[in-house]
């Protein structure tokens, strides 16, 4: 049987056989077909397609952001660049269990930077310091340190390759503007610091300080503060304040003498710890927690009277009942050493010619050691507002002091400041 169908005429063919049956337009149009037959270009991703996923069973996915993502539990997150599959899987498998589970996923031990450890602290610190735990002061003081320990260091740099030649450059650094007194303290906050990080589990073992990244003796600190000077005011130094200082700061000035209280203590007094009409002071250490009970001078209460008098309209309502406010009925307290009590104190001793590095807290200093003498100081640490050493048992079972004891031991410093002469007897002791 023949086969009835025909082989298609190739190109040539067609052309040679039915050129009759073929129009010229038709032809014309064959002719430009042939000529523009070229290989089938590769398609090309355009800018800003996502990639397809490496293979079937990778767990993330393209997320327009350029990184490779994972939504749990509700959350966005991200793992790693695009062109990096592999290093974002690696993360996602060591943090699955912990975002799968709702908690913050742990750094990688042998990756965590200064910078990553200072976050954490900083970010801990925060959560202590809204909690009331932790003061706004000492809050400010670890910010700085870490912001001080990162530009050291390096943001970058891991914790796991400090050395104790980089805490060394650290301690000379100090050196150069700090004297004793703030080193201790800047060593201080960077080992509780490392401490911290050790303890929360971020590294295995604590940096290597070296034998020389260590507080300053006891005697170097000693001499340090002998060259500044005493830190309290004599008698007739704070006759001479008193004499020169205004409405509050005056009020301010007596509560602090007589009561040992601080720039912080004066700037956050509420209407309610103060009882003008008894004479008594029952406010607690912001700083301890520990409640304190105190008589007040004549004097002290018709200063506080004085104050009151003149006080501005609080400017915020939250300011209501504190018994002291700015010209502009804002706080006196700021919990920085550049708080309005420091910065008015300051002005007043340079205008009556006080000087040396004596500021308003060194009226603690001054009631400290004049009450002192009183030769009850167990009285003195309570109107102090102490908090009490753990082996001191007696301090943790004493529930009360009578008000006899506290108004001696007032009535004592109230005698050394307001005395109008002092006489010396032969066997040195004074009698005023």
């Amino acid at each position: 049987m023949t086969n009835s169908i025909k082989p298609c005429p190739g190109p040539q063919q067609l052309d040679t056989d039915t050129r009759s049956e073929v129009s010229p337009v038709t032809q014309q149009m064959n002719t430009d077909t042939r000529l523009r037959v070229s290989p089938k270009p590769r398609k090309r991703r355009k800018k800003g397609d996502k990639p397809d996923k490496p293979r079937p069973d990778f767990p993330l996915f393209a997320h327009a952001t350029k990184r490779w993502a994972k939504k749990i539990r509700g959350k966005m997150h991200y793992f790693g660049p695009w062109d990096d599959a592999d290093g974002a899987l690696n993360k996602y498998l060591e943090q699955k269990d912990d975002l799968h589970a709702g908690r913050t996923p742990r750094v990688q031990r042998e990756g965590l930077t200064v910078r990553e450890l200072c976050n954490q602290f900083w970010n801990a610190k925060r959560l202590k310091m809204e909690a009331g735990q932790l003061s706004p002061h000492s809050f400010n003081d670890y910010d700085a340190t870490g912001q001080r320990i990162v530009d050291a260091f390096g943001e970058n740099r891991l914790v796991s390759d400090l050395a104790a030649d980089d805490f060394m450059r650290y301690l000379s650094g100090l050196a150069k503007t700090w004297g004793p007194v703030a080193q201790a303290n800047e060593i201080n906050r960077v080992r509780v610091l490392f401490k911290w990080g050790y303890d929360s589990g971020l590294y295995d073992k604590l940096p290597r300080y070296g034998p020389d990244f260590k507080r300053p003796s006891k005697k170097v600190l000693r001499l340090a503060r002998a060259q500044k000077g005493p830190r309290m005011f004599e008698a007739a130094e704070l006759r001479k304040i008193l004499k020169a200082a205004k409405q509050p700061l005056r009020a301010m000035i007596l509560l602090g003498i007589n009561a040992g209280l601080g720039n912080a203590d004066v700037g956050r007094l509420p209407m309610a710890a103060i009882d003008l009409k008894a004479g008594w002071l029952t406010y607690h250490r912001e700083k301890t927690g520990i409640p304190r009970r105190c008589p007040l001078w004549k004097e002290t209460v018709a200063a506080v009277k004085d104050a009151l008098a003149k006080r501005p309209v609080a400017a915020d309502e939250s300011l209501a009942d504190r018994v002291f406010l700015t010209a502009k009925g804002g706080s006196w307290y700021k919990d920085t050493s550049d708080n309005p009590v420091s910065k008015e104190m300051a002005k007043l001793l340079k205008k009556v010619g006080i000087n040396g590095h004596r500021n308003f807290y060194a009226l603690r200093h001054t009631f400290e050691t004049i009450g002192g003498d009183s030769r009850d100081q167990v009285t003195v640490d309570a109107i102090m507002g102490h908090a009490p050493d753990g082996n001191d048992m007696a301090a943790i079972y004493r529930e009360r002091i009578s008000d006899e004891r506290l108004i001696a031991v007032v009535d004592h410093v109230r005698a050394w400041l307001f005395a109008a002469k002092v006489e010396s007897k032969k066997d040195g002791a004074y009698r005023r």
